[in-house]
């Protein structure tokens, strides 16, 4: 089997980050794999916001933590360092598609280099909120995007689990 299909049947979620920082060369690495993920008609109407500030990066969690629910002390990036928001310009029509294929390129380039990661979710009502509408607005970007999703990335505390078996009525041939 060839190194991408291995990687793509190997990778799983973390939910248990050590603290270590990713190196800056594969974390480079990793987010220009994401500039290359396949968007509707070449438009690529997504943007990433690489966070690697604790400060900034904890008061997402918090912001995160609330609008999930959770109780407080509850860190929905399980530890992670550094977060990748994905975000895409609503006025393309393929703008959620596009952001989520970034999201998939972010996961898996990531995986290939050993660095373990995650999606979370919510960063659309993150990004709905004045709290993150600051955030764009201090790096100065303008216009009506929606939050696709954070890639929390670090490197795992343990191993990753077993993939579970893949369910039977999964594909249909014609």
């Amino acid at each position: 089997m060839n190194e991408t299909l291995k990687v793509l049947e190997s990778r799983r979620s973390c939910r248990n980050f050590k603290s270590d920082m990713v190196n800056e060369e594969d974390l480079k690495a990793i987010i220009k794999a994401g500039t290359y993920a396949a968007t509707g008609m070449g438009k690529q109407s997504p943007i990433i916001i690489t966070v690697t500030d604790k400060q900034l990066r904890d008061e997402l969690s918090e912001e995160n933590r609330k609008i999930g629910g959770w109780n407080e002390g509850f860190d929905p990036f399980y530890g992670a360092p550094i977060i990748l928001i994905v975000l895409a310009d609503k006025s393309v029509p393929t703008y959620v598609y596009d952001g989520a294929l970034v999201m998939g390129n972010l996961m898996n380039a990531a995986e290939s280099l050993g660095v373990a990661n995650i999606w979370i979710h919510r960063a659309k009502e993150e990004f709905e909120s004045d709290f993150g509408k600051n955030i764009l607005k201090r790096l100065g970007i303008e216009g009506d995007y929606e939050g696709i999703g954070h890639c929390a990335l670090g490197y795992a505390d343990k191993p990753a689990n077993e993939a579970a078996s893949r369910k039977d009525n999964y594909v249909y041939y014609i």
